[in-house]
């Protein structure tokens, strides 16, 4: 194995580290990192287009295998998150700009970390990627409209922007992803290796562009952030696994899908923040702290099963 190899490793595996140490840089020195809001939107694209480079066809064959469980998924992703989200803002009586933020990252597909999450967790990683695959490719119909339904009680919401922002940011970076492997084949191998260690700088830039731009925020509402946060990330495991137990999915399908409903695509809720509602800079701020967040509790999590799988062998 490769110096650089093991490097990237050694990066993914401590990213939870790097994304608390450049938030905290970031709050102490906000304009070291604020100008790189203006590239957030091409960050994520290029984060997306390494998704669709490390994507293949046995990652859909993954839906024919497992058809139940992969609906049972990708529909608590798109039912148990943005309702946790509402009911959460209801609950806390939390302002507009806020609940909007937190709505936000509740709408947005799965994330690409719960795919080595599960991995970790020894849960069923070929279903984890199968989820991911099938919410992200629904995303640019699904988050704008869940959204509209629950957020345009606090704002005027114009879904199809949101529709054009996604499908610019996520799908036809993933489809140009997909069409660059299928072009070029093993050729792109090597640069596949090196997709996650960009795909963790972009999410740690992106986290403290939008930390530093916000510092005044967070320092007023940070910490009622982080708890609702918190509480959205921790009862959507805890209902994700539920929801896989009630239709009596095997365990390790459940562990799967519980990290695949809990750990969101925040980098999309702060690019779709960023751009749409850019008058408000603290809407960002809780897809960024969830970014955070789900970095720490889903390492934990997998490290809880992963250690109690194997005191069951």
């Amino acid at each position: 194995m490769s110096a650089f190899l093991r490097f990237t490793q050694f990066i993914q595996k401590t990213f939870a580290l790097w994304v608390v140490l450049f938030a905290g840089i970031a709050l102490i020195v906000p304009e070291a990192f604020v100008w790189l809001k203006v590239y957030i939107i091409w960050m994520l694209g290029i984060i997306m287009f390494g998704m669709g480079m490390t994507m293949t066809v046995d990652d859909f064959k993954g839906v024919l295998q497992s058809p139940k469980a992969v609906v049972i998924g990708v529909l608590a992703q798109f039912v148990v998150m943005p309702g946790l989200a509402y009911l959460l803002c209801q609950l806390f009586q939390l302002p507009p700009e806020i609940a909007i933020g937190v709505i936000l990252v509740g709408c947005c597909p799965g994330g690409t970390a719960s795919n080595v999450i599960t991995y970790m967790a020894k849960g069923n990683t070929a279903l984890s990627v199968a989820c991911t695959s099938v919410s992200t490719l629904l995303a640019p119909l699904l988050t704008p409209a869940i959204f509209y339904l629950l957020a345009s009680q606090w704002i005027e919401i114009n879904a199809m922007s949101m529709l054009g922002s996604i499908l610019q940011v996520v799908l036809f970076p993933i489809i140009l992803g997909l069409v660059v492997r299928s072009v070029l084949k093993q050729k792109v191998d090597a640069y596949i290796q090196v997709m996650p260690l960009i795909s963790v700088i972009a999410i740690v830039a992106i986290v403290a562009a939008i930390i530093g731009g916000s510092k005044a925020q967070i320092l007023e509402s940070g910490l009622l952030i982080l708890g609702v946060v918190a509480l959205h990330n921790g009862l959507g495991y805890l209902l994700g696994f539920w929801a896989s137990r009630l239709f009596k999915l095997p365990y390790a399908d459940s562990k799967a899908i519980a990290i695949e409903v809990g750990m969101q695509n925040s980098g999309l809720g702060v690019a779709l923040a960023a751009v749409h509602f850019a008058a408000s800079p603290i809407t960002a701020v809780p897809s960024a702290i969830f970014s955070l967040w789900h970095n720490i509790s889903g390492p934990a999590l997998a490290t809880y099963w992963a250690s109690k799988a194997n005191k069951m062998k």
